[in-house]
């Protein structure tokens, strides 16, 4: 008997801490974003809304059975943002409707036949060919990208209808409800998503871009101090943010198509360039995958002894800290839609010292020194210099944006005044001409 008791004890224990494992990890779900919740509330009252069309007994007899419709589609169309909803709920009402007509006008056609062996073979051969078409159009990537759903849908709706095996004024009745049942699922659906505490999938991607941005300025100013000092903590959290910047991609996609369905909404008006936020995330990454390297020497065994990196350490620290000023000016101009006044004084400051640090390496800096210790603060000053053409890149794209999003002007006599203050202190610089800060 104690063996049993023990047996029970130990499975209400693991009962127990199985049950409060479930409730932390919702606590830190709903902690991280609390749109999380607001959510779940959201789609339980749009659920509970339609819902009514199969109790009040006026729709159960209007809509029989294909009440449920509403319903499914509620659960299978709302999504978490304004645009995932409105692209699926769209997808789904032309999918339904297409695949609908079709399949009633396919059981018309052949019903002039006459006779039922026809009627059946015409009906497969019909089935087998558009199937198959719209399924090798879903391999399209710009059709994948943005209406996979629909295609998917319209393939559904066409076969079942196609192969219901009713009577034409049936199938045609049968259609009319199920797309009606729809329309009204799908409606409610968007309505609450757009309405009741909206989540914006074109914000999210702007303050994403933004973020990631910021995220590479951050490790600079900490890279510049850490690697010329052994005291720091190399592990501190400014150090590893940027790790996210690397699988962005797969974040930002689903954002841009989502952002493409959206109404106009706060600063974004219609025919707002989402796609040029892809551009910029491919220049940020390429960017972070440099920083990544960087980190590789800050954190490897085999380092240049201090000594011989504080020769670098000027020019190093100028464009850590150059470079990290320009992307977070860039970050804070993406954030509020703002052309920056100060980014060009950062990069061509940048330039200047990479021109620098490579007439540094050029002059053989360590003579009589063992060649393996100086390769990783070499390979290191090698992939700043590389660091400041990824700056100008990003600033680039980021002027693309401001341009074509027509970010607002920063005010031009305080813009004067900084940019003379910064050039009083910069005794020589060369601006180049590939770079230029739009104020339009």
């Amino acid at each position: 008997m104690e063996r049993v008791g023990g047996w029970f004890k130990a499975r209400l224990e693991k009962m127990k801490n199985a049950i409060s494992g479930v409730g932390k990890e919702a606590k830190r779900l709903g902690k991280e974003d609390p749109r999380r919740v607001v959510h779940s509330l959201k789609v339980g009252f749009a659920i509970a809304a339609v819902s009514l069309f199969y109790y009040f007994d006026f729709s159960f007899d209007g809509f029989g059975v294909n009440a449920m419709w509403a319903v499914m589609t509620v659960v299978v169309v709302f999504e978490f943002s304004v645009g995932a909803t409105l692209g699926k709920g769209v997808n789904r009402a032309i999918a339904t409707l297409l695949g609908g007509a079709l399949g009633v006008g396919m059981h018309d056609l052949v019903g002039f036949t006459g006779e039922e062996k026809i009627e059946v073979v015409l009906l497969g051969l019909s089935v087998f060919l558009i199937a198959a078409m719209a399924t090798f159009c879903r391999f399209f990537p710009k059709l994948r990208a943005r209406y996979d759903y629909g295609v998917l849908i319209f393939i559904l709706t066409f076969s079942l209808i196609s192969v219901s095996g009713y009577r034409a004024d049936v199938v045609f009745d049968m259609a009319y409800r199920r797309l009606t049942t729809i329309l009204i699922g799908g409606a409610a659906a968007i309505l609450v998503c757009i309405f009741i505490c909206p989540v914006w999938a074109g914000q999210d991607l702007h303050k994403l871009t933004a973020s990631n941005i910021d995220k590479l300025g951050t490790f600079l100013e900490a890279f510049g101090h850490a690697y010329f000092q052994e005291s720091i903590d190399k592990n501190q959290a400014s150090l590893k943010d940027y790790k996210t910047v690397l699988n962005s991609k797969g974040v930002e996609d689903p954002l841009v198509n989502f952002a493409k369905w959206e109404p106009r909404h706060g600063k974004f008006k219609y025919r707002h360039p989402w796609e040029q936020y892809l551009k910029i995330g491919s220049v940020t990454r390429e960017c972070a995958y440099k920083i990544d390297a960087l980190n590789c020497y800050l954190n490897s065994e085999v380092q240049t002894p201090l000594e011989l990196r504080t020769k670098l350490q000027e020019s190093c620290t100028k464009i850590t800290s150059e470079c990290s000023s320009a992307l977070t000016e860039l970050a804070i101009g993406v954030r509020t839609m703002t052309c920056s006044s100060s980014t060009e004084i950062h990069i061509v400051n940048a330039k200047s010292a990479a021109k620098n640090l490579k007439a540094l390496l050029q002059t053989g800096l360590w003579p009589d020194t063992d060649f393996l210790h100086i390769i990783p603060a070499v390979t290191v000053a090698s992939l700043l210099i590389e660091l400041v053409s990824c700056t100008v890149k990003i600033a680039d794209s980021v002027e693309k944006l401001a341009t074509m999003a027509k970010f607002n002007k920063p005010d031009p006599k305080m813009n004067r005044q900084t940019s003379l203050q910064k050039v009083k202190r910069i005794p020589s610089i060369e601006v180049s001409h590939n770079f230029s800060i739009v104020v339009d």
